[in-house]
């Protein structure tokens, strides 16, 4: 508590209205920034990837990635504003930072897989209606809490980070450009992802402040360096980017197709849960009490309308990041100004090409060290939401049904060849049909099963 003195007393630091001085702020500001900077635009990496115009495609098309890296940027600074100053009914007015969602690549992917930059208007014709949608949740979010038990929503995050898994180690061997070559899985890929996680797991346990809340970005930075020292990064494109870029409105056009809407409608309920436990976790870690009814609300406003705002101008889904709400319990400061000064600061960099030019400097397999870590969290927050769940007879059997049909639909995908093609889309993935079977199981089965 000591170290705290400095930026205010106890009462003051549980008051989301005040803000410590800026000396202490700032860099509590930018703490808040490099705890989520990576996870925030590795879903635009993924998703370019995926579509066909990311890291290693030599597509004419690359650039746009940049542009999306940019776009991350700015609306998760967008959108973390509008709940810490917030409008109106919308926003928490409490320090809840927002950027783009790994909830929704699983879903994303195979809307775009292999089909280029035109698949990126049906993606963002789901976004824009998705977020439209989150935001109308606001309103009975608090009446359908019920069916989003520990149960459901610890498969659900634990089904997004077992989808999401296979990407890194892609990543770490070199990427989906690379596969069939010899370059795939080399020893210099591993190496290089190698030293981003031993790096990441040495600071995130033998360190404190900074450089603990922000291990994966300082991991990521000592395996670029290492990178660079293998000839394995170029600057090129640094200069050919813009010191100002304004965001372009339907960037990449917009399209309304029914696999996107109700892909991005169905992972929207996922995201408000998520954001209702967020907001209810920086309550009871900053300032001990429970978030109220127009707190939630508001935040669910925030998050759906940051999102289809995002859609517009070509950025992805957005939601509350957990990692941040992590970092209020450990700081103890509840200030809604300090993520308002990290939130101004992305929307800064959101507005500069020059660092989303940079940002794609970076070698795959780096990423793929730090997204290997990000990833595995991601399964293992879901763990630790099922740890929660009593497990009696009833709830392991949709557990294991939920997870059976989930896992092996994402795995064999082929075994949907017959289905027509919106109702592929969506199967595949495997995260909507676990997440619609624990939510339908859990709503109809008896709370305990016959005893024999």
């Amino acid at each position: 508590m000591a170290a705290n003195t400095s930026l205010g007393t106890a009462k003051q630091l549980a008051d989301p209205n005040y803000t410590p001085p800026m000396a202490q702020a700032i860099p509590l500001g930018i703490q808040h920034i490099l705890a989520m900077f990576i996870s925030n635009v590795t879903p635009a990496i993924i998703v370019a990837g995926a579509a066909g115009f990311g890291f290693g495609s030599n597509s004419p098309d690359f650039p746009l990635m940049i542009y999306m890296i940019q776009m991350s940027m700015l609306f998760a600074g967008i959108a973390t504003l509008f709940q810490t100053i917030g409008f109106g009914p919308v926003g928490a007015r409490l320090p809840v930072v927002q950027g783009t969602s790994f909830a929704f690549v699983p879903i994303m992917i195979p809307l775009v897989a292999g089909k280029g930059v035109d698949a990126i208007a049906i993606l963002m014709g789901g976004v824009v209606v998705g977020g439209l949608f989150h935001a109308v949740l606001g309103t009975f979010i608090g009446r359908i809490r019920f069916a989003f038990p520990p149960l459901v929503t610890g498969l659900v995050v634990l089904m997004i980070g077992l989808a999401l898994i296979k990407v890194g180690i892609q990543y770490a061997a070199g990427g989906v450009p690379a596969m069939g070559t010899p370059e795939y899985g080399s020893f210099n890929n591993w190496l290089v992802a190698g030293v981003v996680i031993v790096v990441t797991l040495g600071l995130k346990f033998f360190s404190r402040g900074m450089l603990s809340v922000g291990a994966v970005l300082w991991g990521m930075v000592v395996g670029y360096l290492v990178a660079w020292a293998m000839g394995m990064v170029s600057f090129d494109g640094i200069g050919r980017a813009a010191a100002f870029s304004a965001p372009v409105p339907f960037k990449f056009g917009i399209e309304f197709t029914a696999a996107a809407i109700i892909g991005m409608c169905a992972m929207a309920f996922v995201s408000a849960v998520e954001t209702v436990g967020d907001v209810s976790g920086i309550a009871r870690g900053g300032a001990n009490r429970e978030a109220t009814d127009k707190e939630i609300e508001g935040a669910t406003y925030a998050d759906g309308l940051g999102s289809a705002v995002a859609g517009l101008f070509g950025a992805l889904p957005n939601t509350s990041f957990s990692q941040n709400v992590g970092l209020v319990a450990i700081t103890g400061v509840m200030s809604r100004g300090v993520v308002t000064i990290g939130a101004i600061i992305l929307v800064v960099c959101g507005l500069i090409p020059k660092v989303g030019a940079i940002i794609s400097t970076i070698p795959i397999e780096v990423l793929g060290g730090g997204v290997i870590v990000m990833f595995g969290m991601v399964a293992s927050a879901g763990v630790s939401m099922l740890s929660q769940v009593k497990w009696n007879r009833r709830n392991l059997v949709i557990f294991a049904i939920s997870l059976s049909v989930g896992l092996g639909l994402q795995m064999e995908p082929a075994a949907l060849q017959y289905l027509p093609g919106t109702a592929k889309l969506l199967m595949v993935s495997g995260l909507l049909p676990a997440a619609v079977l624990a939510i339908v199981l859990n709503l109809v089965l008896p709370e305990e099963l016959p005893e024999k």
